[in-house]
């Protein structure tokens, strides 16, 4: 059962409608909630008037923070006191979209209709969009009482020493702001039953934190708060912990005594959710003649936006994978972490991870054509050997196992690079505007940071069918079929008989939801242990029973059967069991929390092939080869349904996405008409495929698999858009590699006035060290998404 491609089956009710989302969910005579968004970046905030939409016909209620009277919180991730934010503003607005006023009505388009007529009188400020803006001595902070603009900073105690290199290669990297894009936006619900317990119904990856978190805003004993989290439409780190409508409809449901419901439009999703990346990336690279690394140094800009969250925290993985698959012997590693008056930053799919990958592997192929060594050669000479693992890398973390030549040298194989660099140099020769270029990423991520618990349960019914339950929240996952998986692997019950239930704080007593691609290696250890603690339940119902003893009692997982060995004839149904343990009032159940003493580090290497029409600037990816090592796979069509959306995802970036903003602070891509989501068209088939290195971490030998192929797609692909036009002179080109920006980048290297790809960062770093005066600030992250 366990490796074997196992249909998921999960899929039927999500493809035919019966699976419920949260805007499917029926309530009786709910009202609707509409917030009022700030169309002003940064200003002081005077009166709200509401008195039009309070006279309006449908409306029950207008609140603005007087009303609301919520005190300011912290979001998922507490980073300073000072950046607690109202739920809805109170003295000034930080950025468009920031809530001012909420309304209540009969119906949607009643709430919407009164939500049009209120309008606030605002002083305006100084909008500072830029993060070298927002972190000048001079710059006015947005946070007064904080007194200047840096969220959080990280001044490393390493130093590289340059002598030790021959060649340094530098280069500034953009790692882009994108935003997150779920196919259902982020909304919820909230009531209050009559013994004046709340429940809210979300649209999130973390139930269990979601109920802590929003307890705590609205001063509740978390025993007194539910979240129910039905069918989520996608969730990628942007649906981690309680937002601010949360807690503004909680409130409302608890003292206007109805439903609320709120389900916003995809533009609200664009503006207000956590955007996520935002990196300015300044990296030195040393290295030998013959192409060995020496030293690494980094500075990272990195945008909080406007209230400091996670997003703040996520460049302390960035520093944490820095050196990603190679021996680096040294590393000097500061981060900056500035407030902007901009959508506040968040985690999406890799949170941290992607942008140390990017930044390692784009100074890695520049140091290859600066040093004219194949960009597969140069890897290899540096990538850890086999026998390094376990290894302690100079930049904390401590890697589980790895072999990591094998995927790229797999990778090498199945795309024909040989044969690809021979086309390359025959359309060169032959002066062929379609340009074709081949590019290489190696990376190594973080999967379940830290020690991660995680709870399991599996209970089986006198109709021989069996239910897990478990703490993880599956969206998109395939949960239901990998956890029925490991029951059915030790018990014969058939995979299609077992149901998933999670995402409700009542029926699920404890649990870390999803995030950080913990769900198999967590999740199903847990389920796995909880399978092997029924399956002695189990044998001791049988035993007694069948008069036998415990040991002579055997589990036939063919015959899905449980007996004395040796008697098959005389063998119990799950069924039958299942009823005699409840005719002895014992539910046939087991359950187990699992603990697992750090993190899993997946790996591998991903080669893109991409052709760019010379006179228009125009990217086609043609192909894409991704050979990632998830540790054992569990049910490699899960795996690379996971491989095929991840590497979607990296493309998007790679060539499309960007979120952008004008001086003012107005977002100019507040709509999928504006913002270049990537769609099926745009992207060939994949080429993808695993290796297997088990971690000893947890029974399974997993690590995930969720995040790792966005990971080693972005590089690959801006690697090989630059592969492309490198002949040309070009040197680098800024995520996202639009045509405007590849067209620019070689009719500049045609006039020879291509700029620099290094300038020197600002000033804040050195600032930083001189106020640090050589102790260590850190802003490592003690959670993972």
């Amino acid at each position: 059962m366990l490796g074997t491609r196992v249909q998921r089956t999960e899929d039927p009710a999500l493809l035919t409608g019966v699976a419920r989302y949260l805007a499917d969910v029926e309530f009786d005579e709910p009202l609707h909630a509409v917030f009022v968004h700030s169309d002003v970046a940064h200003g002081l905030l005077g009166q709200v008037h509401v008195d039009d939409a309070a006279s309006m016909p449908g409306v029950v209620a207008v609140w603005t923070a007087a009303e609301l009277r919520v005190a300011p919180h912290h979001g998922f991730a507490a980073v300073h006191a000072d950046f607690k934010r109202p739920p809805l503003a109170t003295d000034r607005v930080r950025f468009v979209g920031e809530s001012i006023a909420v309304v209540f009505a009969e119906s949607e388009a009643a709430a919407a209709d009164a939500a049009a007529t209120v309008w606030a009188e605002i002083d305006t400020l100084d909008a500072i969009t830029d993060m070298d803006a927002a972190l000048a001595p001079t710059s006015p902070p947005i946070f007064p009482d904080h007194g200047d603009n840096q969220a959080t900073m990280t001044v490393g105690s390493e130093r590289c020493d340059p002598g030790t290199a021959d060649v340094t290669v530098r280069g500034r990297f953009v790692n882009q702001r994108v935003a997150v894009v779920p196919l259902e936006p982020d909304r919820a619900a909230a009531a209050v039953d009559a013994d004046g317990r709340l429940t809210l119904w979300a649209s999130t990856q973390m139930p269990h934190a979601l109920r802590g978190q929003l307890a705590r805003a609205l001063s509740l004993d978390a025993a007194d708060v539910r979240v129910v989290t039905p069918a989520v439409g996608g969730g990628f780190g942007g649906k981690a912990g309680v937002q601010p409508e949360h807690t503004v409809i909680a409130a409302a449901a608890q003292r206007l005594g109805r439903p609320v419901v709120w389900v916003p439009p995809r533009s609200n999703d664009m503006i207000a959710r956590p955007h996520s990346r935002g990196q300015i990336q300044f990296v030195e690279l040393g290295c030998t003649t013959d192409g060995r690394f020496t030293d690494l140094r980094v500075r990272i800009l990195n945008d909080a936006g406007a209230y400091p969250n996670v997003g703040a925290m996520l460049p302390g993985l960035t520093r944490n994978m820095a050196t990603g698959p190679y021996l680096i012997p040294a590393l000097e590693f500061d981060i900056a972490v500035a407030v902007t008056n901009t959508t506040p930053m968040g985690a999406y799919r890799g949170a941290g991870r992607p942008e140390a990958t990017a930044l390692l592997e784009r100074i890695v192929d520049m140091a290859a054509r600066e040093l004219d060594i194949d960009p597969i050669e140069i890897r290899r000479r540096n990538l850890l050997a086999d026998d390094a693992f376990p290894f302690q890398t100079i930049a904390g973390p401590r890697y589980d196992t790895g072999s990591y030549r094998l995927p790229l040298d797999t990778a090498a194989s199945i795309v024909g690079y040989e044969e690809l660099r021979a086309e390359q140099d025959r359309r060169r020769d032959a002066d062929d505007h379609r340009l074709l270029g081949i590019g290489v990423a190696s990376y190594v991520e973080v999967t379940a940071g830290g020690t991660g618990t995680e709870f399991g349960a599996v209970e089986v019914h006198d109709d021989g069918t069996a239910t897990v339950y478990a703490g993880t929240l599956s969206h998109g996952q395939g949960h239901q079929t990998a956890f029925a998986m490991l029951v059915t692997a030790q018990t014969g019950i058939a995979v299609d008989m077992v149901t998933l239930v999670d995402g409700d704080t009542d029926r699920i007593r404890s649990g870390g939801g999803t995030g950080g691609s913990r769900s198999l290696q967590l999740g199903g250890s847990a389920v796995h242990g909880a399978t092997e603690v029924l399956v002695d339940a189990a044998k001791q119902v049988a035993a007694r029973v069948l008069e036998a003893d415990t040991a002579d009692i055997v589990i036939d997982t063919a015959a899905g059967t449980i007996g004395v060995a040796g008697v098959p004839a005389q063998a119990l149904s799950w069924a039958e069991l299942a009823g005699h343990a409840a005719a002895a009032g014992e539910p046939l159940r087991g359950e187990l929390d699992f603990e697992q003493s750090g993190g899993t580090f997946p790996f591998g290497a991903h080669i893109a092939v991409v052709e760019v029409d010379a006179d228009t600037g125009q990217v086609t990816l043609l192909r894409h080869v991704a050979v990632d090592d998830c540790g054992t796979v569990l049910n490699p069509l899960i795996v690379e349904g996971q491989q095929h959306g991840g590497i979607a995802a990296g493309v998007g970036q790679a060539l499309y996405e960007e979120v952008r903003f004008d001086v003012d602070g107005n977002p100019v891509t507040s709509n999928l008409a504006d913002y270049g989501i990537v769609s099926a068209a745009e992207l060939p088939s994949f080429d993808v495929s695993s290796t297997e290195t088990p971690t000893p971490l947890n029974p399974l030998g997993a690590k995930g698999i969720g995040e790792a192929a966005t990971i080693g797609a972005t590089p690959a692909v801006q690697n090989a858009v630059i592969d492309a036009v490198a002949h040309l002179g070009v040197r680098h080109i800024d995520l996202p590699c639009t045509p405007e920006r590849v067209w620019s980048a070689i009719v500049a290297a045609r006039a020879a006035t291509l700029p620099d790809p290094w300038t020197e960062p600002p000033d804040v770093f050195d600032r930083n060290r001189a106020e640090a005066a050589g102790e260590t600030t850190s802003s490592e992250p003690d959670i993972s998404i």
